[in-house]
């Protein structure tokens, strides 16, 4: 295909559909990137140019257009004006535009639009009269006002209906009625801004380019970013498109498809389109729209099915299509990777992998761990929500957009659900309509329900990409924002009333309900977690347990090991309790009495071994001195009477108890198990070859190691290593040291979050290796020689931290119970090919 002479040698800033490579995705956006990726497919996608992210980059940087881009955006257009065979700002076949935002990262609702640019009185009459519809034209004179009034010079909004300011009929003078319709919108700017919409089409689209490029860094961009941990250095690229009109006539309308359900991941075209209207009508939720299969003609169905399965075989993933229809006739607008909710991507990803269509490779790109980790969420009570649908607790049924089941408190405002929820409450934000200023109380709400919109509407779109439970389209619910109240259905609640949200279903009930984890992960879980487990097979992935019931658990997630602390079987047990205070009773302080720590080891330990098998099993000895240890026993009390037990082996008996009880739990349990216990802070070859000391002879199924967890520790390692039969390295507890920061705040969102959106850490220890890690962690591995060398990771698992200690050539990870599943996978992706 060509443009005709808007080819330009030399262009900085600027490519046409045709010129541009759709695997720049960093240059083009993601959005200019898909319509290259379908116009030079040959799709019918109406033709337009890209402004690059670097101008937007340059742009930021000097607050002023980046010089020679005006002059490029001109020869674009003047190869557009000979591709569509229109005239731009001029007749007799006006070209109209569309401005839109285009991140290298989908930012779906964050950034800005502005359609049906290029009006001018010259070019609207002469709109008016190729269409033969006044009615059309003055509709689109408003919509471009408001768009524009709005985007680009920082209008709050007109309550005034648009209806009323755009009514004309078809054969009304359209000199008259432009004259009307754009002298009233103008006069509301004006009130609102002190400014006016630019009467040059030129002038128009330079001020649109420039918003586009400043909604980068609006508060809501911002806060989306910084939730999704996307970098704020990217910059958004423009795209410049010719207009078609899905508002033209009642055989032309706008709608927005997926390749599968978005929501559960069933296959099969998927969405919404909503006749007689333009883009934004369906996504902003302020008009319902109709199921596509529905609405749509046959022919144009039957089209648009052809193609999207042809785009998800081609780029392996499933896709969010945004399309037009004028005059019955198919245009493709925008083709990206869909948000999903956990659940979808779960479902999606296994499928997939079924089918073989997709190499996994591709497949396990698009699943994170966060899916896998929202999907093993606990749900309601079902015996509960079936006795409150017989009684009557059901409040509405809107659309299910995004899975889940919560229950919080009935909260109306954004400022107030993020008020609330910092305080500590779970809370449901119940709107009329979302819009990208409710970012901040969605990410708040534990569950979010609207009034209005599909599942393609801000609320859907959004409330999937967070994870949070979504119903949407709650038609009977009526929100009075001024009285605090919703009311559905003759029943009232007011705001802080709790209330719970099925986001499958779509059921808000009043009242709140016991949760249950659920039975079993299902199927797709299971068959994804199976492929991610043959690609991890090179690592052995240790799950924390502390109960018998714990390890099956663990093993059917994909353990291939064991670990547990024995402070923690014993606090589990209230044994811990008793040997404080065997401990504090002894009459001799130096060499307290401690067979009972024998005892309680082997009676504890014992069915942990049974349930385990042949597994390996580590344990870590008992610690007097961590954070840990003040929740769990009277620390200050025991130091103060034993010193000693404030270094690792002050008091070596305590040890030699261990040990003595893990031999008998060995047998006890029938011999089978290789179990290591590591004693944690050695940090010198002295204190390792005294702990090997202390090992029980060879065939007694028992090894002797350390948990590393100090940087002096790493400075020692191959004479730690070389004494030892297993080390573990504390990674939470070594990047606190680094940087001189209590553990336990690495597993807090706070005051971490906000240290580092001050920009006062160049790294969040909690999901990346810091530098000053980097070579020990890589030394250690080369030094381990014949002693295994693991890490053992607290709390959320980072994909970006797993890939680095991958890299760096580790293969034993211990995790806390839930977090199985999610190591299991980003060790998977960690062995892959990059994409």
């Amino acid at each position: 295909m060509s443009d005709g002479n808007d080819g330009m040698a030399g262009s900085l800033f600027t490519l046409t559909f045709d010129e541009a490579d759709p695997q720049a995705v960093g240059q083009l956006g993601g959005k200019g990137a898909g319509l290259a990726r379908m116009t030079q497919r040959g799709l019918r996608v109406p033709p337009g140019f890209i402004v690059s992210t670097e101008a937007c980059r340059q742009y930021l940087k000097s607050e002023t257009v980046p010089a020679g881009l005006l002059d490029e955006i001109s020869g674009r257009l003047a190869g557009l004006e000979i591709r569509t065979g229109k005239s731009f700002g001029r007749g007799p076949y006006p070209l109209l535009l569309s401005v839109r935002s285009g991140a290298p990262v989908s930012m779906p609702g964050m950034m800005d639009t502005v359609l049906n640019l290029g009006l001018s009185r010259e070019s609207a009459v002469a709109l008016a009269t190729a269409t033969g519809d006044t009615r059309f034209m003055a509709d689109l004179v408003a919509r471009f006002h408001s768009m524009y009034g709005e985007i680009v010079l920082g209008a709050l909004g007109d309550d005034e209906p648009l209806d009323e300011v755009a009514s004309a009929r078809p054969g009304d003078d359209p000199g008259q009625t432009f004259d009307r319709v754009w002298s009233e919108c103008a006069r509301r700017l004006l009130d609102d801004t002190g400014e006016q919409v630019p009467e040059d089409p030129r002038a128009q689209l330079a001020g649109a380019v420039r918003a586009v490029f400043g909604s980068w860094n609006t508060s809501r961009a911002r806060t989306y970013r910084e939730f999704h941990k996307i970098p704020h250095d990217l910059g958004t690229a423009v795209v410049v498109q010719s207009m078609v009109f899905g508002n033209v006539s009642d055989d032309s309308g706008s709608g927005v498809v997926f390749t599968r359900d978005p929501a559960t991941g069933e296959p099969g075209l998927f969405g919404e389109y909503l006749a007689h209207s333009q883009g934004e009508d369906v996504v902003a939720g302020t008009r319902t729209p109709d199921p596509v299969r529905e609405a749509l003609p046959s022919p144009v169905l039957t089209e648009l099915e052809q193609t999207a399965g042809a785009l998800e075989r081609e780029i392996g993933d499933v896709l969010d299509i945004e399309f037009t229809v004028e005059r019955s006739t198919l245009y493709l607008l925008q083709v990206r990777s869909a948000k999903r909710t956990p659940d979808a991507a779960v479902r999606i990803a296994s499928d997939f992998l079924t089918e073989g269509v997709v190499p996994p490779r591709k497949v396990l790109h698009h699943v994170a761990v966060d899916h896998v980790r929202q999907v093993q969420r606990p749900g309601f009570d079902t015996s509960e929500v079936e006795r409150a649908r017989a009684g009557g607790r059901v409040l509405t049924t809107g659309i299910g957009a995004c899975p889940g089941q919560v229950s919080g408190e009935l909260v109306l405002d954004s400022d107030r659900a993020k008020e609330l929820a910092e305080a500590g409450h779970d809370v449901v934000l119940a709107r009329p309509v979302t819009s990208p200023a409710d970012l901040h109380g969605m990410i708040a709400a534990r569950g979010i329900v609207t009034a209005t919109g599909g599942s393609t509407s801000h609320a859907a779109v959004v409330a999937r990409a967070l994870g949070t439970v979504c119903v949407v389209g709650a038609s009977a619910l009526k929100v009075d924002l001024a009285a605090r109240t919703v009311v559905a259905d003759g029943q009232t609640l007011r705001e802080g009333d709790h209330v719970s949200v099925d986001g499958s279903s779509g059921e808000v009930f009043t009242g709140s309900f016991a949760t249950a984890a659920p039975a079993e992960t299902g199927e797709a879980l299971a068959s994804l977690m199976s492929v991610a487990g043959d690609l991890a097979a090179d690592c052995t992935v240790f799950s924390k347990v502390t109960l018998p019931a714990d390890v099956p658990r663990a093993l059917s997630a994909g353990a291939t090991g064991l670990v547990t602390a024995l402070d923690d079987v014993l606090a589990a047990s209230g044994h811990l309790d008793r040997l404080v205070q065997v401990l504090m009773d002894s009459r001799d302080a130096g060499a307290p009495h401690l067979e009972p720590v024998a005892d309680a080891v082997a009676t504890e330990v014992t069915p942990l071994l049974r349930e385990a098998g042949d597994i390996e099993f580590g344990v870590r000895a008992i610690d007097f001195v961590s954070d840990e240890s003040r929740e769990l026993m009277q620390q200050t009390a025991l130091t103060t009477r034993y010193p000693s037990l404030g270094v690792p082996l002050g008091i070596p008996e305590l040890i030699e108890a261990q040990i003595a009880g893990l031999r008998r739990a060995i047998k006890d349990a029938g011999g089978a198990t290789s179990v290591h216990l590591a004693v944690r802070h050695i940090s010198d070859p002295a204190e390792a070859a005294a702990l090997h000391g202390l090992r029980p002879p060879a065939g007694s199924g028992l090894t002797v190691g350390a948990y590393l967890t100090s940087p002096r520790a790493l400075a020692n390692f191959r004479g730690i290593a070389d004494a030892s039969n297993r080390i573990w390295l504390e990674m939470r507890v070594l990047q606190a040291a680094m940087f001189g920061i209590p553990a336990r705040q690495l597993l807090t969102a706070e005051p971490l979050d906000s240290y580092v959106k001050r920009g006062l850490l160049t790294t969040d220890p909690r999901s990346t290796v810091d530098p000053s890690l980097e070579h020990a962690l890589s030394r250690s591995v080369e030094q381990a020689g014949h002693c295994p060398v693991g890490i053992r990771l607290s709390g959320a698992v980072s994909e970006e931290l797993v890939t680095g200690l991958h890299g760096k050539g580790f293969r034993r990870f211990a995790v806390d119970a839930d977090e199985t599943r999610p190591l299991v996978l980003a060790l998977a992706k960690a062995g892959l090919p990059r994409q």
